[in-house]
């Protein structure tokens, strides 16, 4: 009931004395066991540093209990790899008896036998998903840097399989693993719990933390080429332009001067490692964090995130471009991810475009050497490729 009212009026929550949260995720550590070359935000397994900033147990019941005060229903724990806490179990068994459904983002490396049964006893009613890097010891560990690390993993789907704990499995498009996607695909068809296509990273965030510039080359190195972008989003063809179809009729359009012009922060949140709460996972400029441990989680949507809502974009090239484009949607600019690249909150970050123009003319949205902001039918453009009944462009790329 309160989502549907939500969907109905986006602004009806300013005004609940008392705001309403679908989901929160709760990043109980940026600690891992692995040492992915790839990731965003994991630190060593050992930090003694940063386990020590970390929130205590007891901290993360209070957000817990603030957040099934205010009407949260889901709960995701994800981090780093949540299950590196000595205290998951306490954590996850106290959400559960909150009343609230728990998802877990997992490597499934530390994944135990009495984990496994205590998740039948007490079902998560959500969603554990689990990333894998490579169907051979090869090219997984070549992901993770960890010895053993392939080994774990499957021990630890081999332990949901057994106890018949429901799982979804993630994969990311890593080189190494790139020629091994129809046997990873058979693989995880193989899993009585997978009834939809494999969800993969491919874009890969820099770090969060804009920490290290030795890990962000490193990270674009891994990143594909816009075409290969393209290549796997249209493997299956015209279910890919029936899916853009759906898309594109609710998000195409420019975005003006609005800073965000996302949902998140609305009936989500990201509460991070250290007590702070952000309006997704990858936005930790400072100005974007607020502080729980000082400050009640209700007042956070009442005025916070409102507040952030209202910011406007200050940068030229940014309201050259980005505010008069229409590809909106297709693009994965947005505030987080230009903070990632270049340190602000409103630079145009060019591969992000490039791959939403790749789309677009594929689409037939625009033409070979068109750009997207300087389009003024676009309304017409996107009306017309809605009614179309196929893509003659489909395969294109595979024929060249």
């Amino acid at each position: 009931m309160f989502k549907s009212s939500y969907v109905q009026n986006d602004a009806c929550l300013w005004r609940r004395s008392k705001p309403f949260i679908y989901r929160m995720d709760i990043e109980l550590t940026e600690r891992c066991n692995n040492d992915c070359r790839h990731c965003y935000i994991n630190l060593p397994a050992g930090n003694v540093f940063a386990r020590k900033r970390e929130s205590s147990t007891d901290e993360i019941k209070r957000i817990i209990r603030e957040c099934a005060a205010l009407g949260c229903i889901m709960i995701r724990f994800t981090g780093g790899e949540p299950l590196l806490r000595e205290d998951f179990e306490e954590i996850y068994v106290f959400t559960r008896k909150s009343g609230l459904k728990v998802s877990v983002f997992t490597n499934a490396t530390l994944i135990t036998p009495h984990l496994a049964k205590l998740l039948v006893k007490l079902p998560p009613l959500g969603k554990i998903e689990i990333t894998v890097y490579g169907v051979k010891k090869e090219s997984y560990e070549a992901a993770t840097r960890v010895n053993g690390s392939f080994d774990a993993c499957r021990r630890g789907v081999a332990l949901l399989l057994k106890n018949r704990v429901s799982f979804i499995v993630r994969g990311a498009l890593l080189p190494q693993a790139m020629g091994e996607i129809d046997e990873f695909e058979k693989w995880v068809a193989r899993m009585r719990f997978m009834h939809t296509p494999v969800a993969y990273t491919m874009l890969f965030d820099l770090r969060s933390h804009r920490d290290s510039h030795r890990k962000n080359r490193e990270i674009k190195r891994l990143r594909l080429k816009p075409e290969e972008v393209l290549m796997m989003l249209t493997r299956h063809g015209a279910d890919y332009v029936k899916e853009m179809k759906k898309f594109c009729a609710r998000f195409m359009g420019p975005t003006g001067n609005k800073l965000f012009s996302c949902g998140s922060g609305i009936s989500n949140g990201y509460v991070n490692a250290y007590g702070g709460l952000q309006i997704c996972p990858l936005l930790r400029h400072e100005e974007c964090i607020y502080d729980l441990r000082s400050s009640p989680l209700k007042n956070a949507f009442l005025d916070f995130f409102p507040n952030l809502h209202q910011r406007k974009v200050g940068n030229p090239e940014y309201l050259q471009r980005c505010a008069k484009c229409f590809l909106h949607g297709l693009c994965e600019q947005c505030p987080a991810k230009s903070y990632t690249e270049y340190g602000v909150l409103d630079a145009p970050v060019e591969y992000y475009c490039e791959i939403a123009h790749v789309q677009a003319k594929f689409l037939g949205l625009l033409a070979k050497n068109e750009r997207a902001w300087e389009i003024k039918d676009w309304s017409l453009r996107v009306r017309k490729f809605l009614k179309n009944e196929g893509c003659s462009k489909i395969g294109f790329l595979k024929n060249r």
